[in-house]
């Protein structure tokens, strides 16, 4: 019998915090006030609004991140509009293949005049899209010091 009383009996649940937080503040804020730490609040992308209130509180390090929804789908159109001209560049290999193998030589010089005066226009273009593309990492997404 005695051994049975010396076991400690299992309650069930969640073990208990060896360091609970039972310590409690209140303080009221301004509609300004309030607006600024939930933005702040938002932006920081922490579970909850204790956590990030203690984190500036005691200075831990509070990480704000800021995605902005016009540099995303530029980089997505890029990047598809990347593997489009890769696409052409294939294109235009295969083409070349194919005149030579099917036309005569006076034929196929003539069509790949055709393609070649298209493929300078295609490099002009190509050229506008580079500055364009420099032009919105300048103003966009360096970092200002």
């Amino acid at each position: 019998m005695n051994e049975n009383n010396n076991k400690k009996q299992n309650k069930g649940g969640r073990r208990a915090k060896t360091d609970p937080s039972i310590h409690r503040h209140v303080f009221r804020l301004t509609d300004e006030e309030n607006a600024k730490l939930l933005s702040l609040f938002e932006t920081s992308g922490m579970p909850n609004k204790a956590k990030f209130i203690i984190s500036l509180l005691f200075s831990k390090e509070m990480k704000s991140v800021k995605i902005d929804k016009g540099t995303v789908d530029f980089y997505m159109r890029l990047t598809s509009f990347h593997s489009q001209f890769r696409s052409v560049g294939v294109n235009y290999n295969q083409i070349v293949k194919l005149l030579y193998k099917n036309f005569s030589e006076k034929k196929a010089a003539a069509f790949l005049y055709k393609l070649e005066k298209q493929t300078a226009e295609m490099a002009m273009l190509c050229q506008k899209i580079i500055q364009i593309t420099e032009e919105f990492e300048a103003k966009h997404l360096k970092k200002q010091s």
